[in-house]
């Protein structure tokens, strides 16, 4: 099968949660592509070498043949549509409205929980790194994302739809923020995320943001 060049790019260490989640829908769909390293702590990002490839200057940035393309739910929902199941893995729930919600999840996962992430980077789960205790806004902040993962998860569900979507992958990011430094999470809530980081796809992301440089 003839495939198109893609390339992705992400930060250095591999610790972004947006970069992981478009290195997942790749590895999904079986698509071949290379990983380009940007080494945003000496500003690589900010050259005009790097603006020619990304809009917004930032990671993650996917190159598929001509096509430049930046954010990562735009790129995540691109290739769900030039490579659609059943030829490739689905990265959204079939039914409509489940995909909506899939889609829901994502934008409220990227544009909240802004105190819970500066307290607990991926650092935490990328790097094993320790923090202080979560202070009281961060505390609300991981109890609104508890409250609204317990009303989508019923105990033992491993799936948010019935079936894997890169929402589960996304949401399993933000949890383990709190499961993997010890904070206080439910124990189905915690079983979810471990579940998620068994699949194949986050297993190669892990081995990716091992490797420094």
């Amino acid at each position: 099968m003839q495939y198109p060049t893609i390339k992705l790019w992400s930060d250095a260490n591999c610790y972004s949660p947006w970069v992981m989640s478009v290195y997942v829908a790749l590895r999904e769909k079986a698509l071949p592509f290379t990983l380009q390293r940007v080494d945003l702590a000496h500003a690589a990002h900010r050259t005009e070498e790097y603006a020619a490839i990304s809009l917004t200057r930032r990671v993650p940035a996917l190159a598929l043949d001509s096509l430049y393309l930046s954010e990562s739910s735009a790129i995540i929902e691109y290739l769900e549509e030039c490579f659609p199941a059943p030829d490739y893995e689905r990265l959204y729930p079939h039914d409509r409205e489940k995909r909506a919600r899939a889609r829901e999840l994502q934008a409220w996962l990227r544009s909240d929980f802004m105190p819970l992430r500066q307290e607990r980077p991926t650092e935490v789960i990328f790097a094993g790194e320790k923090y202080s205790p979560l202070s009281e806004e961060a505390r609300q902040s991981a109890a609104k994302l508890i409250e609204g993962a317990q009303r989508l998860l019923s105990a033992g569900q491993q799936n948010l739809f019935g079936e894997w979507s890169i929402a589960d992958t996304d949401l399993a990011i933000m949890l383990n923020r709190l499961a993997l430094h010890g904070d206080e999470l439910p124990e189905n809530l915690a079983q979810y995320a471990w579940f998620q980081w068994q699949r194949a796809s986050v297993q190669l992301w892990l081995g990716e943001s091992v490797k420094k440089g």
